[in-house]
Order: structure tokens, then C-alpha cells, then sequence
């Protein structure tokens, strides 16, 4: 066996001992592993403790409300073996609960705060589940792709007029604005024409 292949075959042998385990290499120094939920933690604590998968680099959150799943795919990299694995899991989107694996990966309660504040997703056994970024935020969590950033903005917003002197100078130039604002995807809804005197 050379020495390259080594670490390969070192992963392989623990993903070995789960079922249902796919394995999908990436890269020379990337592989995508997805597992059931159930087995996530154990997985983890396996590759951290035999295998030197030490750093959690990030736990991320795909949204996928056809399927009414939320995927979370969590980074591991290994200083030893220069390598990194990316064990993803799906867990229902409602009621959108997983458990913490803060215990394994202190980083771990820092990311599940995040997603827990962008996606809704709760972590049994987290640290800590309050709002750290969006203290101010009363509205349904912004990730998840119902979430409708245009109507967010118009309900709770003024629209104003913003064409200050420097950027009328700047497309007299020829640059500024590519795409006028009243042709941008965002609608001008409820926004003042400036002949309108009413």
C-alpha cells in the first residue's frame, strides 16, 4: 500500500462499519459522505477519535422544501491525513429538530446557533439557541426559500428616492447604475413618483 493511499483506506475502514453509509470521493483531499440521521453522531465520534478528523471547520444547512427536508452537511478536516470529509444527513423539515453535537465539536454550538437563527432548526442539547446576529429580527427565519426578502422589505419599509450628485456625475461618465431600479427585479410598489404631487 503506498503511502498516499493511506489515508484513504484509514477512512475507509470506519465508514466501513456503518450501514447505509454512501461515500463519494471529491477530490484528492475530499470526500462527501451522506448517513442517516441516526447514525450522524456516532459517525462523528468515530472520525474524530480513530481517524484525527479534529476540526469541525462548519456545520451548513441546504433548504429543500420540496423534498421538506433540511440537509445538514457538516466540515471535518483532518491535520494527520490533509483531508476533508463532508458528512451530509437530512432531517425533516418540520418539526425541523436535531440533536447538538456541541458535546463532540465544541465550534458545533456556534454553528447550530447560526442555523438555528437563519433555518428555524433546533439542536437538542445546544449550549445555546438564542439569536446572536438578528437580536432585532421579528420575522420568520430569512434562509428558508418561502421566505420572501421583496414583501419582507415593502411591509416593513419606506421607500425612498436615492440619487445623490455623485451618482448622477458618475453615469454622466457612462458608469452607475447597470440596470435602472424601476427595471430590477424588486418593484417600486408603493414608492412616490416625483411628479406625483399627491
Amino acid at each position: 500500500m503506498s503511502e498516499t493511499h493511506l489515508p484513504v483506506e484509514r477512512l475507509s475502514i470506519i465508514l466501513g462499519e456503518f450501514k447505509d453509509v454512501r461515500v463519494r470521493k471529491r477530490g484528492d483531499r475530499r470526500t462527501r459522505v451522506d448517513v442517516e440521521p441516526d447514525a450522524l453522531p456516532a459517525l462523528l465520534e468515530l472520525l474524530k477519535g480513530r481517524s484525527g478528523f479534529v476540526h469541525l471547520s462548519a456545520i451548513s444547512c441546504v433548504d429543500w422544501p420540496d423534498d421538506d427536508q433540511f440537509e445538514l452537511v457538516y466540515h471535518l478536516w483532518s491535520y494527520e491525513l490533509q483531508l476533508l470529509v463532508s458528512v451530509h444527513t437530512r432531517i425533516a423539515r418540520d418539526p425541523g429538530v436535531y440533536v447538538s453535537v456541541y458535546d463532540i465539536y465544541h465550534p458545533a454550538g456556534f454553528f447550530e446557533r447560526d442555523i438555528h437563527e437563519m433555518y428555524g432548526v433546533f439542536f437538542e442539547g445546544a449550549p445555546d439557541m438564542e439569536k446572536f446576529i438578528l437580536t432585532e429580527w421579528d420575522g420568520p427565519p430569512p434562509m428558508r426559500k418561502e421566505f420572501d426578502s421583496e414583501a419582507w422589505v415593502n411591509d416593513h419599509f419606506d421607500w425612498q428616492n436615492y440619487r445623490p450628485d455623485w451618482l448622477i456625475e458618475l453615469e454622466q461618465q457612462g458608469g452607475g447604475i447597470v440596470i435602472p431600479p424601476d427595471e430590477q427585479r424588486f418593484s417600486r410598489r408603493g414608492m412616490q413618483e416625483p411628479d406625483d404631487e399627491s
